[in-house]
């Protein structure tokens, strides 16, 4: 077994402390502002934290600079469960939330931005505590992992192991040859647009308060809203509404593109055979649910301004628009209980779990291009059934498809099933009837948020068992770090290599 840069890990480790130990800081400053009795506590607490890092990276600062493959799987899981269970101390120190499993399965739900909640009464909350919440998904949403090997370079160290590691998406595209330089515009991108959605927020009639913590929760592809009614606290104000929807849809596609959008190559844009699926599913989504609506459904939209019917239309086209990309993206804000339109609609909704946003992004789920080359490479297995002598290489943008990615995919999918039916098995026997089970253990992998049954978009999960809330959480962060990064540590060759 090659032996692991016990320094250099925790060298980062400590470096990632520091980092949640400053958003704490903001914290407290919310809390200082708005008056609310419980700054001592947490700007104590960040400072614990901030002093702990710093020793940690003190003691630790001889270390070799290298990081290899097994390093780097060990960093971004130690970092990651640092993150969460240092992030745990805002809500311990407050008393916000009540019992260390709801805490838990709070911040984790946080940092992974799955964006399931515990909490029944969010408004109840000091601003600080929800201001936190939407911090941690805002850190979580591009990786902190991603953050840090920003300024790794400044360290002297390497970070493309690591990179690898927290975000093994298919996507080879590269904003610039140097890793950090890739990271460092990511963040400039992902900052751009936070600040711009809460500016847009506002001016559509948000508080500023309300607007900055949707934009970090939505460029994360959280969820954490500041109201008890999520979005559905604005269903009287369409332009909230549409602007949330533009923000997701964007926060799911490729970053990559994004940046090559920014800088006039849309050509690029127009030519990805992955964002023009991630849009047509979409479409074909959200046309389905419009018409099931409509037809099927009463959602009250009338308004005295315009005729019944364009009210109507209106309403059921927005708030499909809305939830169909707030699932696919796994945004997971709500409008209303789409469970309770239709059991069709609710088949639907279910099903779109599995198909998460494109690579690049910061959604969670299984993305798009693997379906793509999942779907491909089925339709290939046709045409070499016909002609076994025949090579029909699998193509994606113009270019094959090598055939180690495709058997990871493959791998892939088969392993996020398992996960599925395991995570179900296991949620069944904590005592969750069918719906409940299946829509918890889709939505906690996929890092959804809303789910089915007990758990749907309308509830939470404080009713889940204590041993319950720590699976949905172990499945949350599996599936964050899409799965090998985690199930690794699981095998005997990851311990003897």
């Amino acid at each position: 077994m090659s032996k692991l840069n016990k320094k250099l890990i925790f060298h980062i480790t400590g470096l990632l402390l520091m980092f949640n130990g400053l958003a704490m800081c903001l914290a407290s400053i919310i809390s200082y502002m708005f008056n609310e009795g419980v700054f001592i506590k947490l700007i104590t607490s960040a400072v614990f934290v901030i002093i702990f890092g710093s020793i940690l990276m003190l003691l630790s600062k001889e270390n070799s600079r290298k990081i290899n493959k097994k390093d780097a799987y060990f960093i971004v899981l130690t970092g990651w469960l640092t993150m969460v269970f240092s992030g745990t101390i805002p809500y311990i120190v407050t008393d916000s939330i009540q019992s260390y499993p709801n805490i838990f399965f709070e911040t984790m739900s946080g940092y992974t931005t799955t964006g399931s909640t515990v909490i029944n009464n969010i408004e109840s909350l000091p601003k600080s505590i929800i201001f936190w919440r939407s911090m941690t998904h805002w850190l979580g949403g591009m990786g902190i992992i991603v953050l840090a090997i920003a300024i790794l370079p400044l360290l002297g160290i390497g970070g493309m192991q690591l990179f690898s590691a927290e975000a093994p998406g298919l996507s080879g595209d590269k904003i610039h040859p140097r890793i950090s330089d890739t990271a460092k515009r990511l963040w400039f991108i992902y900052v751009g647009l936070t600040v711009l959605e809460a500016i847009l927020l506002k001016i559509a009639g948000m508080s500023f308060f309300d607007a900055i913590n949707h934009s970090m929760s939505n460029i994360a592809s959280g969820g954490f809203s500041t109201k008890n009614e999520s979005i559905g606290f604005w269903n009287d104000n369409p332009l909230i509404q549409y602007i949330i929807i533009l923000f997701m849809l964007l926060a799911g596609t490729n970053f990559v593109l994004i940046y090559f959008g920014l800088h006039g190559k849309f050509k690029r844009i127009i030519n990805d055979t992955e964002f023009k699926w991630y849009l047509s599913f979409i479409g074909v989504f959200v046309l389905i649910t419009t018409l099931s609506l409509f037809f099927s459904v009463d959602l009250n939209s009338t308004t005295v301004n315009h005729p019944e019917i364009y009210g109507k239309f209106e309403s059921s086209f927005r708030h499909s628009f809305f939830q169909v990309v707030a699932i696919v993206t796994t945004t997971g804000f709500v409008t209303g209980d789409f469970t309770s339109w239709t059991p069709f609609l609710t088949m639907l909704f279910f099903g779109i779990m599995f198909m998460g946003g494109s690579s690049g992004s910061t959604s969670g789920g299984v993305k798009v291009l693997r379906h793509l080359i999942l779907i491909k490479n089925g339709l290939l297995e046709f045409k070499r059934s016909l002609h076994p002598n025949a090579i029909f290489p699998l193509r994606h943008n113009n270019h094959v498809v090598e055939k180690p990615i495709i058997i990871h995919v493959l791998a892939f999918f088969i392993l996020y099933l398992i996960l599925f039916i395991v995570g179900a098995g296991v949620l069944s026997l904590l005592g969750l009837d069918f719906e409940s089970s299946i829509g918890g253990a889709a939505s906690s992998l996929g890092n959804v948020g809303p789910a089915l049954g007990i758990l749907g978009p309308t509830s939470t999960f404080e009713s889940l068992p204590s041993i319950g809330k720590f699976w949905c959480s172990f499945l949350m962060l599996v599936g964050r770090l899409e799965l090998f990064t985690v199930l690794i540590f699981f095998t005997p060759n990851f311990w003897k290599s």
